[in-house]
């Protein structure tokens, strides 16, 4: 798993502490996850589609600053800003294989802060934040989640807007669009149980995440 770009690979390997969080999402939805620093963006990718719940099936990105932040002009011209895509993805100028990256650099080049977008048509925009750095130690676990809460939204809610108006369908037996989001919701879940936003185990991502790491190894 542990598939440390060129330029770390003789620097000591740290445990990087970084707090993800969806963005524009109310209640919050976040992650504190700690994570060996020399993790290249493409296992960062799969560690966050673990973490959130996400069953990738849809592009994402990394990039260093807020991808929707207007840009000052630079001597005249937009600066163009780069992107980390998997590499078959690449295809713009601006665009950067996510496998020779490590979060460490990344997070550097955006001054302790970067950003992951998952699904560009409901545009779920993560925000990765620097909390801690600390030597790693024998036995750490490359990636685990220390905290967090909610579970993530459902694949092709509709992005916040969509997965509100599903939360608010769902809680309420009567609502004109309860019985076909229930229907619907039961399907993508794969189970009758009632959805719960609020529920996450915790326990359970760390044993998916562990499983992870023993077939990237």
């Amino acid at each position: 798993m542990e598939n440390a770009s060129a330029g770390m690979a003789e620097k000591p390997e740290s445990m990087l502490e970084i707090r993800v969080e969806l963005t524009d999402v109310e209640p919050k939805i976040w992650r504190q996850l700690e994570v060996h620093s020399s993790l290249t963006l493409d296992v960062v990718h799969r560690v966050l589609q673990t973490a959130f719940g996400w069953e990738d099936m849809h592009l994402h990105r990394f990039v260093a600053v807020d991808p929707f932040a207007p840009l000052g002009p630079v001597d005249g011209d937009i600066p163009e800003t780069l992107q980390w895509l998997p590499r078959q993805d690449c295809a713009e100028p601006g665009d950067r294989p996510e496998e020779v990256l490590a979060l460490a650099q990344l997070l550097a080049l955006g001054g302790g802060g970067a950003c992951y977008e998952y699904d560009f048509g409901d545009s779920w925009l993560h925000r990765l934040e620097l909390v801690t750095q600390r030597p790693a130690t024998d036995g750490t676990p490359p990636a685990r989640v220390l905290d967090g809460a909610r579970r993530g939204p459902l694949e092709d809610s509709g992005g916040f807007a969509g997965y509100e108006e599903l939360l608010e369908a769902l809680a309420d037996p009567a609502h004109p669009d309860h019985a076909e989001h229930t229907e619907w919701v039961a399907e993508i879940t794969g189970t009758d149980e009632p959805f719960d936003p609020a529920f996450l185990d915790i326990q359970a991502v760390n044993h998916a995440l562990a499983a992870q790491v023993h077939t990237c190894n």
